[in-house]
């Protein structure tokens, strides 16, 4: 049994498991397991990869749903979601359709999988998960960004006491765009797992992603993406001092290691 399984989470807090890159586990205090892009690969190339090890053994941690943001291979991951469902068959799939569809050639039945866009919102047992953009379909013209080879979400779990949202890989000028905020602030998050990067330029770089984390209104900030890919790799400390003193609080999770939050009155 995964160590995460057994952390006790308190009324009006959540447990947040960070795995690496943008995977995450989320579980509620009724203890409903959540993974979000989980991507655990065992084949890890020393050119390629920080670890050596994969920081999961899929069948150690029950799992009852599974969100994915986008169909890239380090977010929706089929070697890893097989030997998920191969020990847990009953997990639930939420995933824009071409995670769907990959899902589906898979092998995994379609009445397991909701399909959603941007603006859905559906539940998964107890949570409730609203689907919100993270690329614009038709990109963002004026900024010189075309449109996603694929779609690309993010979204906001409320589990009856937090509210998490997992950004996926959002636009680098995502900042900048109140029709890409407006629908995630008035969700009124209360902590946001935020993919960003110093340099590379299809996400947010640092002062991006601090100042989308003001924008949306977060109480706490998670950086993510990261100790993952050798050449994808950052100092959170670094992403941290970008936030305002007056908050968002960072809250730099150790890799492959578990959290309980729990919002500030």
């Amino acid at each position: 049994m995964h160590p995460f399984e057994d952390l006790p989470i308190t009324a009006g807090a959540v447990g947040l498991h960070w795995f690496g890159q943008s995977s995450f586990a989320l579980k509620d205090s009724q203890g409903t397991i959540v993974q979000v892009d989980p991507y655990f690969p065992r084949q890890r190339p020393a050119d390629r990869f920080i670890h050596s090890r994969s920081p999961l053994h899929e069948a150690a941690l029950r799992t009852d749903y599974i969100l994915l943001t986008h169909n890239h291979g380090d977010h929706t991951c089929i070697e890893s979601i097989n030997r998920i469902r191969a020990t847990y068959p009953d997990v639930r799939y939420v995933a824009p359709q071409e995670s769907a569809t990959t899902l589906e050639e898979a092998g995994i039945d379609p009445d397991h999988i909701t399909v959603v866009q941007g603006g859905d919102t559906v539940s998964m047992g107890p949570l409730t998960v609203h689907a919100v953009w993270a690329k614009p379909p038709n990109g963002l013209p004026d900024d010189d960004i075309a449109p996603p080879d694929v779609t690309h979400l993010g979204y906001v779990v409320d589990t009856k006491g937090v509210r998490v949202y997992f950004s996926g890989d959002p636009v680098n000028t995502f900042a900048q765009h109140a029709e890409l905020l407006d629908p995630i602030r008035a969700l009124k998050p209360d902590i946001g797992c935020l993919t960003n990067h110093p340099d590379e330029g299809e996400f947010p770089f640092f002062d991006g992603s601090a100042k989308m984390a003001v924008a949306l209104g977060l109480k706490a900030a998670v950086p993510a993406h990261y100790a993952c890919f050798v050449r994808r790799d950052y100092d959170p400390s670094e992403w941290a001092a970008h936030l305002p003193a007056d908050g968002p609080t960072p809250l730099i999770i150790p890799y492959n290691q578990s959290t309980e939050y729990k919002p500030q009155a």
